[in-house]
């Protein structure tokens, strides 16, 4: 549709409007690189080193190897579109492939092998953590492969919807509104993955997370079909005429565009930043003002993050008023002065005693990210007219997978920087994930006590009570079984090459892993006793009789977990212990955590599930409120990661003003070229119309 609109007092004719449908489309597509993009790039590195306890100097280095395989995909990603040639256009294709592929691969990201069994596998614990790791990298793989294929035709037709600079600031506005809509979900996730109904009650936010992605893939799947039925491609009639091009004569027009090449460093630089503070941003509300507690942590990102996207949302609005007046360029770097603003708020606003003065840094620092995100995608459609006014081309393709490939690369180093200055603080991983293991067998033990304290002998001659203890015999029997498997590979693996551990301390754990050992086997011969005894117990059997099969039967069920706990606990206290001789910096912390540890063990050890139910269930209900302390981080990490979580980005930040004051296509100039290509053109914009009402038949 072409109409005249007025910039700076000029009426400027062939304003190419989008009609709703169209722009409510293609926004929708921002889903994928806004939000899942992001739910990627920061939550498996964090889950992975504080809920895996995988290093995060080695997730950090994982975490480049796709984007050094997105070097090789985008720019072939962006040149087959560009010179695909079918019925439903060149673009449409990739958009339901790829929604498609995100959705199922964003599952597979999110199943990581773990438990007891799949440990047994392994004959070492370092063993063990690297076939993780080389699930999470192929799962990566796989997941930004399909991203790609998804997001470089989506963003290419974004800069060919419209002739217009202004209109394409507006499709693409839409775009990151949607994105960070959705995006106001992608904190809670961590929140949601942390609840029971998630978790259950011995597992974490790891276990959480995997039934979280199937709940996204439902919406994803979906919407694959609705944008790519309901978008089109104007231009596409005059586009198939053009002949195709070589993949490597693009790729040099994009490399000898100096506009271009200021543009992506400016690009890459603030991704840099903007990641590495979603990333290191994680740990500070949970290990900082919270000292550890993931629950109170989850809960603060999820409402920081909806005031993030609720900011991305609105600033919209000012974005598409400013941009015209002040050109692109200006407010670009507006934008790199609030995210600056942003970061040096912190040093006042990440306060314990006042957890949510966080909002001020977060409402800065998303303004001016999606002001950022924004401006990028439609500076780069109007490089992309400038490069047709000199070649007779259009390449979107192209010139778009190379910009997003600089922003996966700029979170890429994010992220191998956020893992090398994550281990520089000393921060320990597994700490933590020794600590929720312990909880989780602590809270598995209580969840049992809670079902059981209701029942009475009465109860027996209903017989459902009794059905209800055959069926969770059977599952502590198996239970049991998988981690008599843990226990005897346990016994037999030889320490790492690493050895922090002191001989004696080893010889005692060994004695820990036999004692274990022999309680397992033994309330496995037990269970299947009182199972067999359930068994053949008539369904009329008296109350009396069921009654001492069930109360025999329900200290049995809670056994297994209590020896977990037991053993949890000690290899907390060894991890400490190793950690002490280690790490001197912060020996006094480690020091203080073990006397905690070391009297938490002995609880633990004076647990008995034979006793009264009541008692049982105060015990554990103590335990667990002492539990949570023991996540805490020394006063050394916790200063260093605010140090470099507040000043890295500040840097990248200057640097970027620095590329941004060298891009040279100003508004002036992008006007005029789009009067240039339509003088060109001629009646290209009948063919356009012609075409849209081709595809709408």
């Amino acid at each position: 549709m072409e109409k005249t609109k007025t910039v700076r007092g000029k009426a400027v004719q062939g304003y190419d409007r989008i009609t709703f449908g169209q722009f409510a489309a293609y926004s929708a597509g921002g889903i994928i690189p806004v939000a899942l993009f992001n739910i990627a790039g920061q939550l498996v590195g964090l889950m992975g080193n504080i809920s895996l306890g995988l290093s995060a100097f080695w997730l950090g280095l994982i975490m480049i190897i796709p984007r050094l395989w997105d070097a090789f995909s985008d720019p072939i990603v962006g040149h087959l579109s560009d010179n695909t040639r079918s019925r439903f256009g060149r673009r449409r294709p990739f958009l339901l492939i790829g929604g498609i592929a995100v959705a199922v691969f964003f599952v597979v990201l999110w199943w990581i092998p773990k438990g007891e069994v799949v440990h047994a596998w392994f004959p070492s614990e370092s063993g063990f953590r690297s076939f993780q790791l080389f699930y999470i990298l192929f799962a990566l793989l796989l997941f930004f492969t399909a991203t790609t294929i998804f997001e470089i035709p989506h963003g290419a037709l974004g800069m060919e919807m419209t002739s217009d600079p202004h209109e394409r600031t507006r499709l693409f506005s839409g775009k990151s509104f949607v994105g960070n809509l959705f995006a106001m979900s992608t904190p809670w996730l961590f929140a949601l993955a942390n609840m029971e109904v998630f978790r259950g009650p011995g597992g974490n936010e790891a276990d959480g997370m995997r039934y979280v992605s199937l709940m996204i893939a439902a919406v994803l799947i979906p919407l694959s079909f609705w944008w790519t039925a309901k978008l089109r491609e104007p231009g596409f009639v005059r586009v198939a005429k053009q002949e195709k091009t070589h993949f490597w004569q693009d790729m040099k027009i994009v490399g000898t565009n100096k506009n271009y090449i200021y543009l992506v460093l400016t690009i890459f630089t603030l991704a840099m930043g903007f990641n590495f503070v979603n990333l290191l941003g994680s740990y500070i509300p949970i290990f900082y003002v919270f000292g550890g507690d993931k629950v109170a942590g989850a809960r603060l990102l999820g409402i920081n993050g909806t005031i993030w996207a609720i900011t991305g949302v609105l600033a919209v609005f000012p974005l598409n008023w400013i941009s015209p007046k002040l050109g692109k360029r200006n407010t670009l770097i507006i934008s790199m002065l609030l995210m600056t603003l942003a970061q040096l708020s912190k040093i006042v606003c990440y306060n314990p005693a006042h957890p949510y003065l966080v909002i001020i840094p977060t409402i800065l620092l998303s303004a001016g990210m999606l002001f950022f995100f924004t401006l990028g995608s439609s500076m780069v459609g109007d490089i992309c007219d400038e490069d047709e006014l000199r070649t007779g081309h259009r390449t979107e393709g192209s010139y778009y997978s190379i910009y997003w490939w600089f922003i996966k690369l700029g979170t890429a180093f994010a992220s191998f920087v956020a893992g090398i200055l994550i281990t520089l603080t000393l921060f320990d991983e597994t700490q933590v994930t020794k600590v929720d293991g312990l909880q989780g067998s602590v809270r598995d033990m209580q969840a049992k006590v809670t079902y059981w304290k209701d029942y009475t002998g009465d109860a027996a001659a209903s017989g459902t009570w009794l059905k209800n203890a055959q069926s969770q015999a059977a599952d502590a029997l198996k239970e049991s079984n998988d981690y008599l498997v843990y226990l005897e590979s346990e016994a037999v693996k030889k320490p790492g090459r690493k050895k922090s551990i002191s001989p004696e301390i080893e010889a005692q754990r060994k004695n820990v892993l036999m004692n274990a050992n022999a309680i397992t086997r033994q309330n496995i011969a037990s269970l299947e006793r009182h199972s067999a005894a359930i068994a053949s117990a008539a369904s009329d059997v008296t109350s009396t009789v069921a009654d001492s099969l069930i109360r025999a039967t329900m200290p049995l069920i809670m056994q297994s977990k209590l020896t977990k706990a037991r053993m949890n606990s000690f290899d907390l206290l060894v991890h400490l212990r190793s950690r002490s001789n280690e790490q001197k910096k912060s020996r006094d912390h480690t020091e203080h955590l073990i006397g905690s540890v070391a009297d938490m063990n002995n609880r633990i050890y004076a647990l008995e599930p034979t006793s009264n139910i009541t008692d049982l269930e105060t015990s554990l209900a103590a335990i667990i409120k002492d539990i949570e302390p023991l996540k805490k981080q020394s006063p050394y990490t916790l200063l260093m990661m605010r140090v470099v979580e507040i000043g890295l980005p500040v840097i990248l930040c200057l640097l970027a003003l620095v590329f941004a004051f060298r891009y040279g296509l100003t508004e002036k100039r992008t006007m005029e070229i789009k009067e240039l290509l339509r003088e060109r053109r001629g009646n290209g914009n009948n063919d356009i119309h012609a075409e849209g009402v081709e595809q709408t038949r």
